[in-house]
């Protein structure tokens, strides 16, 4: 049986906590409920973590988050040794917020320098220090200190971010939106999510279900710490949080 979850951080990327209602347990003791704020593995962002509290104010550790036979089935997957809530117990879902916003800071960067960068996106993992983006692109021809800049200058001029939906109808006539080579959003649902950057989305517009800060300013300061040669035609880029250092 597939269960959906009402998924509060589509809309709203900032809620640090909810109240739930336990729907199911599943086979592997994963937790599944009416309702969270916590985000599911998916496009090369990890899951969150954090806690559930009981109404004893006893905690459930959550190790990690995953989506189950749909994206809108989310299964809370709890640290070894956790007590396992009852179905229908209600409970507040909090996230671990520092390491949430750090991925949310680290997402929307990844998605600015597939704006400096504008080639082929091959392959992306985001990470609480270190996240990078992988590129079709034969001959680098840049340097990490010109990507940096462009990079700075984009996070300075702190462009709001957005989410909007379109239709599977709008995507397929806008093909330019989707920027992954290998990797195409799921259609069939009807609508897809969309981040945006800049007003009226003048800098960025992609499809994408992960979290991202409000603008672009609230990424600070980041560098690219590495671009390496994976391949004849694939160049990973390697970003990592504060500025770039001397002498690199």
């Amino acid at each position: 049986m597939a269960y959906d979850t009402a998924i509060l951080f589509r809309d709203d990327s900032y809620l640090r906590e909810t109240e739930g209602t336990v729907l199911a347990i599943n086979a592997r003791g994963g937790i599944l409920t009416d309702r969270t704020v916590f985000y599911a593995t998916s496009g090369g962002q990890p899951g969150d973590t954090g806690v559930f509290v009981r109404a004893d104010g006893s905690i459930i550790s959550i190790a990690v988050t995953v989506t189950g036979e749909s994206k809108d089935e989310i299964i809370h997957v709890p640290a070894s040794g956790q007590v396992v809530p009852a179905v229908g117990e209600k409970l507040i879902l909090r996230i671990d917020w520092g390491r949430r916003f750090k991925l949310m800071r680290m997402h929307a960067a990844c998605h600015l320098l597939s704006v400096v960068c504008p080639y082929p996106i091959t392959g992306a993992a985001v990470g609480e220090d270190d996240s990078r983006v992988d590129f079709d692109l034969p001959d680098a021809g840049v340097t990490k200190e010109g990507v940096t800049a462009k990079l700075m200058e984009l996070v300075q001029a702190n462009h709001p971010i957005f989410t909007r939906w379109i239709t599977d109808e709008q995507l397929a006539a806008n093909p330019g939106l989707i920027k992954s080579k290998n990797v195409r959003p799921p259609a069939g649902t009807g609508r897809i999510r969309l981040v945006c950057i800049g007003e009226n989305a003048s800098v960025d517009s992609q499809p994408c279900g992960g979290t991202h800060v409000a603008t672009t300013g609230e990424v600070g300061a980041v560098h690219i710490g590495k671009i390496e040669k994976k391949g004849k035609e694939n160049r990973r880029f390697r970003i990592r949080f504060g500025p770039l250092p001397e002498g690199e």
